[in-house]
């Protein structure tokens, strides 16, 4: 039985693990939840479940959390303090990180420091402070399994193979909702038009950065912490049906892919279960019907979220949490309809020419120019 420890259960890869776990009862069970502020969901998983701890980042929230759970032998907690007791709770045997945005860091950290595998779905944990958290899992000996579908399939793509042997790190992209269109199209195109993916179920935030292509370059900065790979030997494909996930070519020319169905409750069940493999209940590729698997290269002109990604990405430093934090913030306007689409790059280069990068930042400093990042941003737009 492998228990774990679930963080940012509310949210859409936390409610698939949970499904993971409906389906593999004799293998997982779950002995902390913690999430933002969604009291109604929390509870009903907290009762379903019956974990030994649940946290909530709100303190009000926790607080009627309390009252609603004190008919029961759950334990609740609030604030970080509470997320890092989730964290390193002492039942888990695993963490699965995915809480969203910043807030994902220091519990990730603790987690690794108490001995717990991570299985990381968090973005900005590896973006911001890559640098931190490989070290970190080094010293304390952990496991640090991906969930995201790409990095997973690059991850089964490696399974016996020798890591001094890749030549190159091959991510694929859908497109998203905008593929083929030209930046004039894109002008007034609303945030109910840029939800519509076509392939993935994902929660607002990553299936705008997924149209944007900013998702690929967040990833591909993932990709350069978990596989210790040069930037140069990373490259980005547009796969638009979401068949092939990802693929590693090796120095003698091999490629090496992992198709599946896009469905993200694979690459999270692998992670969970690592190095087993179960029975899961989702669609299979029909390779008689499928007809051709079509690559194309990404548009960068059109979708400058890739390229101001790699471009922090190469800067490295505080450069890569500037344009996370410049993302997030960008898009949640985008989404409130304060800002069009097409502002949301525009916005996130306007803060990354601003920012002086601090150099191997500590975790502070990381956190001090997410905050500066965000408020200069804000600056930007606060008509």
């Amino acid at each position: 039985m492998k228990r774990i420890s679930l963080l940012g259960s509310t949210g859409s890869i936390g409610r698939q693990t949970l499904d993971i776990v409906d389906c593999h009862r004799d293998l997982l069970s779950v002995v902390a939840l913690a999430a933002g502020s969604n009291v109604k969901a929390i509870e009903e998983q907290a009762r379903k479940y019956q974990p030994r701890l649940v946290a909530l980042y709100e303190e009000k929230a926790a607080d009627d959390l309390k009252v609603r759970l004190k008919d029961t032998d759950i334990r609740v907690v609030s604030g970080m303090e509470g997320i890092l007791e989730a964290a390193t709770i002492s039942e888990a045997d695993i963490v699965l990180g995915a809480m969203v945005g910043m807030i994902g860091i220091r519990p990730a950290i603790a987690a690794i420091q108490a001995g717990k595998d991570l299985a990381l779905a968090n973005k900005e944990t590896l973006v911001t402070a890559g640098h931190i958290i490989t070290e970190e899992v080094r010293r304390a000996g952990v496991r640090l399994l991906p969930v995201d579908s790409e990095h997973s399939a690059i991850f089964q793509c490696l399974q016996g193979e020798e890591h001094g042997k890749i030549e190159k790190i091959l991510i694929t992209a859908s497109g998203g909702p905008f593929r083929g269109k030209k930046r004039e199209e894109l002008m007034n195109m609303t945030a109910e038009e840029a939800l519509r993916h076509p392939n993935w179920s994902m929660g607002p935030k990553v299936t705008i950065d997924s149209s944007t292509l900013v998702n690929k370059g967040l990833e591909v900065m993932e990709a350069h912490w978990l596989f210790d790979v040069p930037y140069d030997s990373i490259e980005v494909y547009v796969q638009p049906q979401s068949i092939i996930h990802s693929m590693v070519q090796f120095v003698d020319g091999a490629v090496m892919a992992q198709l599946g169905a896009p469905d993200m409750r694979v690459p999270i069940q692998y992670a969970l279960l690592y190095p087993g493999r179960e029975s899961l209940p989702v669609d299979r590729l029909d390779f008689g019907t499928m007809g051709s698997i079509i690559f194309e290269k990404p548009d960068t002109e059109t979708f400058r979220g890739l390229p101001l990604a790699l471009s922090a990405a190469r800067r490295g430093g505080t450069m890569p949490t500037v344009f996370n934090a410049a993302n997030e913030e960008a898009v949640q306007f985008f989404l409130q309809g304060r800002i069009r689409y097409l502002e949301i790059t525009e916005a996130i280069e306007k803060t990354m020419d601003k920012h002086r990068v601090i150099e191997n930042p500590s975790l502070d400093e990381i956190l001090a120019s997410e905050e500066e990042a965000r408020e200069l941003c804000r600056s930007f737009y606060s008509y």
